[in-house]
């Protein structure tokens, strides 16, 4: 029989038990609850897994579609139905589209142009390709070729498979080595190629004020000058002849002579006088002067082809300033010679100002007015003006505003001064939403640029990143001896190639005073005479000069002097 003490253990035993195995049971609840809630989760993080991955297979799809949409969307904008120069293949999301071509309407290159960037970023090279295509047009193209760079145009390039790449992304498949007809032409006659030179008489006072760094005062003093010599008909031809007007009007028989122009000071006409001294012996003697260029030699074809006339720096490589203002005074013949002609299918010249910003460096507010002229009237003349130059701000605004194309390659922004430039010209381009402009136009490659022109209807295209066309000729110089060569195996070089020094103001005034001398000696004894009668009352400089037959002659001349008075136009350039 089991006692009541038994049965108390044996219960509290059972109990115990029991507590065992509902702990036992609650665990093992517990770790399957666990595991049902890790299996559940570690399913939702694959299905969310899985659905990122497709997400982002979908976006990475999705984004050469949309990069390659908005490539053809650009190049909608530059589609043409006329003559049009091929500049290269839009880029976007950092791709290449060959069939998403970038070019410029041959109907709108006399709305003239900018092609500029940093140094090293591929201007030169995208110069050589527009006076390539221009050439192959039958357009003549005249190039300021100031650090010699160009003369490759001559000759045809070299081939090479990284070449033939680059043409073929560039909307190029045909591409192939090519030379173009091409002219060498130095200012002055002491460069490599054909001797160019201008008379100072149509070179004109402004010009001639820029060229001599001389103030507004002192421009105006030498426009009064001019004024005195064509009045008097003194055909101002090299320095010398300049020279030798101010030698006299300073003198004390021009006295007078200084006196009736009104205004001009003697001690500033001393000060252009020195200027001309330091022109000189810096080789501008062998600039100005006879025969003189003849615009009708920079607009030639040979076999259909355009013929490209580089102008090297020459005997002027000191004054780099004199250089562009030469350029300038070919661009104003060219706007008084050349008839109207309004909008053509082609230009009939397209000159490209290298190194544009020493054409605007120092200038006068007379000289810059008449520069903004020019480009604004000359277009209508057929005549197509591109300035290349590092930044868009060493434009004029009022001569920037008046270019249609604009090929801008890389810019630096290491300075405060490049930044405000950088940001000057993001707000010159138009809005787009494809590029954050900011940031391209400081990632652009070698041989990229931002592009925007205006289309045939005359509205500004989309902005597209291009990669850049390769030139098919030569893209490395000739060499000294090669353009010297060519230059003298031209028909120019007949032509200019001899200096020409035909009488002019120096050889009329120095024979007038050496007149004047002599006949003053002579009438020295008879005025000692008392008895003698009273020598009648000499002649001015001036009549003297009127009265000479040489000076008759002169006037009869055409070459030298037109009518009475030589009549001026824009620049104060002579009229032909």
């Amino acid at each position: 029989m089991t006692t009541p003490q038994e049965k108390a253990a044996a219960a509290r035993k059972a109990a115990e038990e029991a507590a065992r195995i509902a702990a036992e049971a609650v665990a093992a609840a517990e770790a399957a609850e666990k595991e049902a809630a890790d299996q559940e989760a570690a399913e939702t993080a694959k299905s969310t897994g899985d659905t990122a991955k497709s997400t982002a297979a979908k976006a990475d799809s999705a984004a050469p579609d949309k990069d390659a949409a908005a490539a053809q969307e650009i190049a909608a904008g530059y589609a043409m139905e006329g003559l049009a120069l091929e500049l290269g293949t839009v880029i976007t999301g950092g791709t290449v589209h060959p069939d998403a071509r970038v070019r410029i309407p041959m109907k709108t290159m006399n709305r003239h142009g900018l092609i500029a960037g940093a140094t090293g970023t591929g201007k030169t090279k995208t110069v050589q390709g527009i006076a390539e295509q221009l050439s192959a047009a039958g357009v003549p193209v005249v190039v300021a070729d100031v650090k010699g760079d160009l003369s490759g145009l001559a000759q045809p390039g070299q081939t090479n498979d990284k070449l033939l790449a680059r043409a073929q992304e560039t909307g190029d498949p045909d591409w192939k080595p090519q030379g173009f007809p091409c002219e060498f032409v130095s200012l002055g006659t002491e460069g490599i190629g054909v001797p160019i030179r201008a008379t100072i008489t149509s070179f004109g006072p402004i010009l001639l004020s820029k060229a001599l760094g001389l103030n507004e005062t002192q421009e105006s003093t030498l426009g009064l000058i001019f004024h005195w010599s064509d009045q008097n008909g003194l055909a101002l031809l090299d320095l010398k002849d300049l020279r030798a007007v101010i030698q006299y009007l300073t003198s004390p028989e021009g006295k007078e002579d200084l006196k009736g122009i009104g205004g001009v000071s003697a001690t500033t006409a001393g000060v252009i006088l020195r200027a001309l001294v330091n022109l000189e012996a810096d080789g501008g003697d062998t600039f100005f002067g006879e025969p003189e260029l003849d615009p009708a030699d920079l607009m030639r074809t040979a076999g259909g082809m355009g013929v490209i006339t580089l102008f090297e720096l020459g005997a002027q490589a000191a004054r780099p300033q004199m250089f562009s203002t030469f350029l300038m005074w070919v661009l104003a013949d060219l706007f008084q010679t050349l008839p109207e002609v309004g909008d053509m299918d082609k230009p009939k010249l397209v000159f490209i100002f290298d190194e544009a910003h020493l054409l605007f460096n120092g200038a006068s507010k007379a000289f810059l007015n008449q520069v903004e002229q020019t480009v604004k009237l000359i277009r209508s003349k057929g005549v197509g003006v591109f300035f290349c130059t590092q930044l868009p701000t060493d434009i004029p605004n009022s001569v920037l505003s008046q270019l249609g194309a604009r090929v801008q390659h890389a810019l630096r922004a290491f300075t405060p001064e490049d930044q405000a430039a950088l940001s000057k010209t993001v707000r010159t381009y138009p809005k787009t939403a494809t590029y954050d402009l900011e940031k391209a136009l400081t990632s652009l490659g070698i041989g990229e640029a931002v592009v925007t022109v205006l289309s045939e209807k005359g509205a500004p295209t989309p902005v597209a990143w291009a990669r850049m066309q390769p030139p098919r000729s030569l893209m490395d110089t000739i060499g000294d001896d090669g353009i010297r060569s060519r230059a003298q195996q031209s028909t120019l070089y007949g032509k200019y190639g001899t200096t020409v020094d035909a009488e002019s103001a120096y050889e009329i005034l120095t024979e007038k005073l050496a007149a004047a001398q002599q006949q003053a000696q002579e009438q020295a004894p008879a005025k000692s005479s008392r008895s003698a009668k009273p020598a009648p009352e000499p002649e001015s400089m001036a009549e003297k000069i009127v009265n000479n037959p040489a000076f008759k002659n002169l006037l009869r001349s055409a070459a030298t002097v037109a009518g009475r008075e030589i009549s001026r136009s824009i620049f104060g350039t002579r009229k032909r």
